[in-house]
């Protein structure tokens, strides 16, 4: 009889428990990039807590994400470069019906941290500062990668016209590389990543005779005109001691964490608990996760025109951050519009052909 109940317990259980966490699933970028080991942060730390089985994904990169985000069952989170966001919302007020139906339904859940752009040549290329890219090969990244849009976009914001097509090789980073170092098929590679990037931290010393970084010059005029959306920072020395000796200056973009506008009364609950677990996990992110954890700010600042928060999230944010005694008042960053899209734009947003 003991043995029967048990059995009757069990099965009765089950779906209980089968049930008991929602399964969902985050994008990110490549398996060595950045934004994949800050999902797993997520899923680690933050999920649990909140019932969330959350599954990290690979994925192109940002622009990719955006569609996956809006399209793919299951996916309920995305790491997205500020430009790729701020590019689709130009879309869409330029008229584009496609990238307005993808963008106007997803919110941000926290602002994260900067991402440094490198800017990698051969160790023994004459280049030496960015704004000497113009009219060289450059592989800029994968259609639908946040990388393939920065790159462009820096381009066309420095030199004041798109890159050549026959100048843009679009694959992936370490493809990237090979042909940048072995057959010279292209003269700069463009990587966006967070520092300490995987891809560079596994590199050897050797790999000092073989590549090497371009640095900011703020003095030329095609930074200065960079600067009107992208920020000044530095690549340190202490992220890749094998690679490079001093700390070089660049240009970075900003990672946010983004949703959708879900509805869903089971849905909101979730993101409620994520959201909570968020906050009592913060600072487990910050000591025991990706050292980028240690940049973000557990703040909500104002964002730019067409954008808004998820507000069962937000709401939930903004009383941890009132409980933390966090700095208020900090000023957003600000996206200048980066205009009407040309044909290039689209294509790295993989908004050809719709």
């Amino acid at each position: 009889m003991k043995k029967m109940l048990a059995a009757l317990f069990c099965l009765c259980m089950s779906p209980v428990l089968a049930f008991a966490a929602a399964e969902y699933k985050i994008v990110t970028a490549s398996e060595r990039g950045t934004y994949i080991q800050i999902g797993r942060d997520l899923a680690k730390w933050v999920a649990p807590a909140a019932e969330i089985d959350l599954e990290v994904l690979p994925s192109k990169g940002s622009a990719d994400n955006v569609q996956l985000l809006r399209h793919e069952p299951g996916v309920k989170f995305a790491l997205v470069q500020s430009d790729v966001y701020q590019a689709m919302l130009d879309q869409a007020a330029a008229g584009n019906r496609v990238a307005g139906r993808i963008i106007r339904p997803l919110r941000v859940v926290l602002p994260l941290y900067n991402e440094e752009i490198y800017f990698v040549t051969r160790a023994d290329s004459p280049l030496n500062h960015i704004h000497e890219i113009k009219d060289r090969k450059i592989a800029v990244g994968p259609v639908g990668s946040g990388t393939a849009l920065s790159a462009t976009t820096l381009y066309r914001q420095m030199f004041g016209e798109p890159m050549k097509e026959a100048n843009a090789t679009y694959v992936s980073n370490e493809e990237a590389l090979i042909k940048l170092t072995t057959d010279k098929s292209v003269d700069v590679v463009i990587i966006v990543a967070g520092q300490p990037a995987k891809l560079f931290v596994d590199m050897k010393p050797e790999a000092r005779q073989y590549i090497k970084l371009l640095s900011l010059d703020e003095s030329a005029k095609e930074s200065a005109r960079a600067t009107q959306t992208y920020f000044p920072a530095a690549i340190r020395s202490g992220s890749y001691p094998n690679w490079i000796s001093k700390d070089v200056p660049t240009l970075t973009v900003k990672a946010f964490l983004v949703t959708y506008d879900y509805e869903l009364d089971m849905t909101k609950k979730h993101m409620t608990g994520f959201a909570n677990s968020l906050c009592s996990n913060f600072d487990t992110l910050q000591n025991e996760g990706h050292p980028k954890w240690k940049e973000v700010k557990l703040d909500l600042p104002a964002l730019g025109k067409g954008w808004s928060y998820y507000p069962p999230i937000e709401r939930v944010l903004r009383s941890c951050i009132g409980r933390r005694s966090a700095s208020a008042g900090a000023k957003s960053p600000v996206f200048p519009p980066a205009g009407r899209a040309c044909t290039q734009q689209e294509k790295v947003l993989g908004l050809c052909g719709t």
